[in-house]
Formats: C-alpha cells, structure tokens, sequence
C-alpha cells in the first residue's frame, strides 16, 4: 500500500503561444497597478515590449538581474521598487530574473508574476537560493511562491539552440530528483516521468531545429512540469552539488547541472532502481546515468566541469562542503564517494 503526502500547487499557469499579451489581465486580476518589471540586461527589449503592453500600469524596470541572485543587486532592486512605489513585481527571463523576484517578495511581500523565457522552472517553486560572497544559501519558502506564470511558447523561439539544450536539461534534473525524493508522491512521480519523456523528445529537435514550434511547445511544457516537482518534493544530492559549485566558483547554472546530472545519477544508481528505470525508459537506453551522458554529447552540451570554469584544485572545497549540512540523498552522501564523482565531473569522464 501506498503512503505518502501530496502537496499541490496554489500557481495560476496560462500555457499558449501568444499569451503575453495576456499579462496586463492577469496582472488586473491580482489588482496589481503599479507593476515593477525585471529582466537581466540582455532582456531589455523584451521587457520594454511587456511594459509597453501594461502601458500606465508599468512603473519601472529594473534590469540587474544576475546569477544565483547575488545579496548586494536584490538590495538594490527592493529600494528601487520602494521609489516607484511598486505593488507587484513581473519577471521576465529565466532562472536569475526569477530568483531576484522571490529575492524582492520574501524581503517586501509583493506578489509575483512570471514570463520565463528558459526552461528553468523556478518559476513553479517555494526554492530560493541567494547568494553572499562566495556562499550560496538555499530555502524552501511558500511565502515566496508565484501567483501566476504566462508560458509564452514564442517567447523561445529565439533562445539560441546551445542555451536551449543546457537549460532542458536543468529542468531534467529537476525531474530526476523528483524520481526519487525522499518526500515523492505518486502525482509527482507520473510529472516527472512525463517531463522526461517531453524533454528527451524535444531537445534534440529543437537542437537541429531551432525555429521547430512543436518541439518548442513540448520542451516548455516538459519544463513546467518538471519545476512544478520540484516544487512540490524535496531536492536531493545533485542541486545540493549543483548550488555548492555555482554559489562557491561562479559555475554557470544550467551547464552546471548538465555536467553534474549523469554523475549523481551514476551516484543512486542502486539505491533508486525504480527512478533509474523510469529515466533510461525516457532515454530509450539500457542504463540512466550513460544515457544522461550521451544525450548531453550529441546535443553539444558541456560534459566536464573544467571547461565550466572550475578548477582542479577546487574539487576538494567543494566536497567538504557537499558533506556539510547535506541533503537528503536515496544514497548516503559520503564525501570519498563525492570526490570521486566530483573528480570525474572535472574531467568530463563517463559516469
């Protein structure tokens, strides 16, 4: 028999090519009227289109945005959105623009709305990970929860192929650990499994062709599945790896997560037998983990830490701090096995 606790969603989702022009509605809907906009730099022509939609409803834009949501730019954004006099707060981008808005509600209680642009899915999750010095600290928060997330499929269209592949494999993380959360559920289990097969399915097409709508569609939709687990079961020991090497070197998120995925994987192989089968099934190949590695090698992905960035000499820091304070893990997290998985990481090596 059965036991477990579901934890359902209280996120209003509008999934649909076109549905930006839908924002000033549902910002509306919230009685949302003086709406700050965030965005990284590189998004500021399409944050200028969405405050052209929301017209005298828009008050602002803040456009620092940056990666693993850095303590120093969030204090800014909040005394920026104190001088306009913001009520509500619209990010548009992926994980870094999100993170500064859940950044600027925990600290302001301002409500949220969302138009991702990646396939990141922390726009369907209580997770907030912050960034002081070179500590990344993360907190599971409902305050800190989106009210409403417009998916705007052609909004993707243009988001370059390489970024593409990365950031679809972040969100297949997200679906991994689901598999095998020490809190999963059978909701979060079927999520999962079909977040896999829609991302395994789209992300090589839309690596050949870019423009390809359908897959574009199926990819989003595969992504907003996977961040809606992981926002409802618990994280596991790749994101504690994934949040101890971006917060500790400055890694890039995304490849972080597409180098480290296959390890981890490799790493619970016998401790999930029932999540290991479900992922080669999506795969369509005999074993998770070498399935993980080869799906990233024919997308072009990155497949070793070192190309990432990360230095050789940084693989024992970072596993003394992937022992510490740890995450549940299926299997215990012991940090000679962690160094061995964090050694072949740096190299690139099969899993």
């Amino acid at each position: 028999m059965k036991t477990f606790v579901h934890r359902g969603q209280i996120t209003k989702v509008v999934f649909g090519s076109g549905t930006r022009s839908r924002i000033p509605e549902e910002a509306e809907a919230l009685g949302c009227g003086r709406v700050l906009i965030l965005c990284t730099p590189g998004q500021v022509d399409q944050a200028s289109e969405i405050r052209d939609l929301l017209g005298a409803a828009a008050v602002g834009t803040f456009t620092e945005a940056a990666p693993h949501t850095p303590v120093d730019v969030t204090e800014k954004a909040v005394a920026y959105a104190e001088t306009v006099e913001a009520d509500s707060v619209l990010a548009i981008g992926g994980g870094s623009t999100i993170g500064l808005g859940k950044a600027i509600a925990v600290r302001t209680g301002l409500p949220q709305l969302a138009l991702p642009t990646t396939y990141a899915g922390s726009e369907m999750t209580p997770i907030l990970g912050e960034t002081e010095g070179r500590k990344k600290t993360t907190r599971r928060l409902p305050e800190v929860l989106l009210k409403t997330v417009v998916y705007d499929v052609d909004l993707t269209l243009t988001l370059p192929a390489a970024i593409s592949v990365v950031s679809g494999i972040n969100a297949m993380a997200h679906a991994v650990e689901a598999l095998y959360a020490q809190d999963r559920d059978p909701v979060a289990f079927l999520m999962a499994g079909e977040a896999l097969d829609s991302l395994a399915r789209s992300l090589p097409a839309i690596a050949w062709r870019p423009d390809d709508a359908e897959a574009r569609a199926d990819a989003l939709y595969g992504a907003w599945l996977a961040g809606t687990c992981l926002g409802t079961v618990g994280m596991a020991l790749h994101h504690k790896v994934c949040h101890v090497l971006g917060g500790t070197f400055g890694l890039a998120h995304a490849e972080t997560h597409t180098v480290v995925l296959p390890h981890v994987v490799a790493y619970n192989r016998s401790a999930a037998p029932e999540a290991m089968a479900r992922i080669a099934w999506a795969l369509a190949w005999d074993d998770a983990a070498s399935g993980l590695f080869d799906f990233a090698g024919r997308l072009g992905a990155p497949t070793a830490l070192r190309d990432l960035g990360m230095p050789e000499s940084g693989i024992e820091q970072a596993a003394d701090l992937i022992v510490r304070d740890g995450y549940w893990n299926p299997r215990p997290v012991e940090r000679d096995a962690v160094r061995a998985l964090l050694a072949r990481a740096w190299a690139g090596e099969a899993p």
